[in-house]
């Protein structure tokens, strides 16, 4: 599976390592990504979702059930 957040849809960026002479060599920035397992009222089920730190927090504001329908209609899902 790729790492990609399946509720933000955070994903890896490209960047650069700056020395102290100023030399830059490419790196790659990775999200914060854990394997979680979420109970759904509405479903009253488990799903296993890869979310990263930000939305995780995202679910604990809105709620498992309005994150998954948001991350759906923007395609995350």
């Amino acid at each position: 599976m790729s790492r990609v957040c399946q509720i933000t849809g955070k994903k890896a960026m490209v960047g650069n390592n700056v020395s102290h002479s100023n030399i830059k060599t490419k790196r790659i920035f990775k999200p914060n990504l854990h394997t979680k397992k979420f109970f759904v009222p509405e479903l009253g089920e488990w799903i296993v979702l890869k979310v990263s730190a930000k939305g995780m927090r995202s679910i604990n504001k809105n709620g498992i059930w309005n994150s998954i329908l948001e991350a759906d209609k923007k395609g995350y899902l």
